[in-house]
């Protein structure tokens, strides 16, 4: 349970290690655990937005107080990835110097425009999720308001879950582009052997579990078709990162778990046209 803890404490900013004490070998495995810290972390944001939704909140506001809290909670991590992402893969143009501007902790023009855009759809994709829960139909004994509230903050714990299921992919797909003294947290996630994948689908089958159940109990389960888009983004992101980089860097994973994400709520937003 290390790794699981070590998952825990990476990717939060919650006092865990007052739990725990962790190796740090056991923070080589923490892509493992991605998928499953998804309920912590889409847990929140979608208790946030159902909260905000209740308490009479324009959809714009109560997403923007989702995304708030989830960035709260893990400290901007993703976020610092796809900036440092987004200005690696634009101003670089070897593989040398897109690895030494990902590295770099200054932020630069395209790092600021793809937090600009990444969150501003985000935002916008969250806020609109709403439509989609009412055009849904449910004989559930609820209010209509209340139960488009619950289908919406179901759809935000899926589509987290979903798309750290996808990004945590890329650590059996790729080697890390760099070394463990080169790295920024001085960890290097380690590869999966063919029981390490088995182990890695039953985790992510788990956690996808809950919020299925979830979104089918409540009336969405045209969602499940879906599903297969972040995994497409992710292969095709995949294979970027093995042209430019030959591997891939912690940022590529936060990046390519925002990135994920994002294509679920675009995709969404195609299929209630």
């Amino acid at each position: 349970m290390d790794s699981f803890f070590a998952s825990l404490m990476f990717f939060t900013r919650l006092p865990w290690w007052r739990l725990r004490s962790v190796p740090k070998e056991a923070f080589e495995h923490v892509v493992d655990w991605w998928p499953l810290i998804g309920w912590l972390t889409g847990g929140v944001m979608s208790a946030v937005f159902l909260a905000a939704s209740l308490l009479g909140f324009a959809p714009a506001v109560a997403a923007l107080l989702a995304i708030s809290a989830r960035l709260l909670l893990t400290g901007a991590l993703h976020e610092d990835g796809l900036a440092d992402f987004c200005d690696g893969f634009g101003g670089g143009s070897t593989r040398e110097r897109t690895l030494f501007i990902m590295k770099d902790s200054h932020i630069g023009t395209y790092g600021v425009l793809g937090l600009i855009f990444g969150l501003g759809l985000l935002g916008a994709s969250v806020a609109d999720v709403l439509e989609f829960a009412y055009s849904c139909w449910t004989d559930m004994i609820f209010d209509p308001d209340v139960d488009a509230y619950l289908r919406g903050a179901s759809l935000l714990l899926l589509f987290d879950v979903a798309a750290k299921c996808a990004a945590s992919f890329i650590t059996g797909q790729l080697p890390y582009a760099r070394t463990a003294e080169g790295a920024k947290n001085q960890v290097v996630y380690v590869g999966r052997s063919l029981s390490g994948w088995l182990w890695h689908g039953l985790r992510c089958m788990v956690a996808l579990a809950l919020p299925l159940v979830l979104c089918v109990f409540l009336g969405m389960s045209d969602v499940i078709i879906l599903l297969p888009v972040p995994f497409l983004v992710e292969y095709l992101l995949m294979c970027w990162m093995r042209r430019r980089l030959g591997g891939y860097t912690g940022d590529c994973c936060g990046a390519l778990f925002l990135l994920c994400e994002l294509s679920l709520y675009l995709s969404l937003i195609v299929i209630n046209f």
